[in-house]
């Protein structure tokens, strides 16, 4: 144990300290008003049977994006894409690129983008007299997503 390099607790990631940038049919909003995002990959597997073997193996076959969002009730943009494809039909797409960054430590910063993601639902209208500030929930997918920038590697991991 005495040779077992650890993780120094400035290499952890703040989570306040992040950016987040959505592109609607062009238009880039600083999206400023997140409380959080949370995007995930999901793999769909098969089971395989295997000549010889009693389990079955395992094989992917595919995947998909997921993502829900917390964000300040403060912006129309959303409600105004569900306003759109109740009028037109136009199931409107967009991309969110979400940046970590904490100065303080040697990580570095990550950014991941996420494209044409796609609500699942939203909030119309809302209010709570008994509540301290208003914020909405968001489910959305995704199809693709690119990792333009990554952290740097702890020491003592490679």
């Amino acid at each position: 144990m005495e040779n077992n390099v650890k993780m120094h607790s400035r290499d952890t990631i703040s989570a306040a300290l992040a950016e987040c940038f959505i592109t609607i049919d062009g238009s880039r909003y600083n999206f400023m008003q997140a409380i959080n995002l949370e995007a995930k990959f999901e793999t769909s597997k098969s089971e395989v049977p295997i000549l010889g073997k009693p389990g079955k193996g395992n094989k992917k076959t595919g995947w998909k994006g997921t993502g829900s969002a917390t964000f300040h009730y403060n912006t129309s943009i959303f409600r105004k894409l569900m306003e759109r494809y109740k009028d037109t039909g136009e199931d409107i797409y967009f991309d969110i690129q979400i940046t970590n960054y904490d100065p303080s430590n040697r990580l570095g910063r990550q950014t991941v983008i996420l494209y044409d993601c796609n609500l699942d639902n939203g909030i119309l209208g809302k209010f709570d007299a008994s509540g301290e500030y208003l914020d909405e929930d968001m489910d959305f997918t995704f199809e693709d997503f690119k990792i333009p920038e990554e952290f740097n590697m702890l020491e003592g991991m490679i």
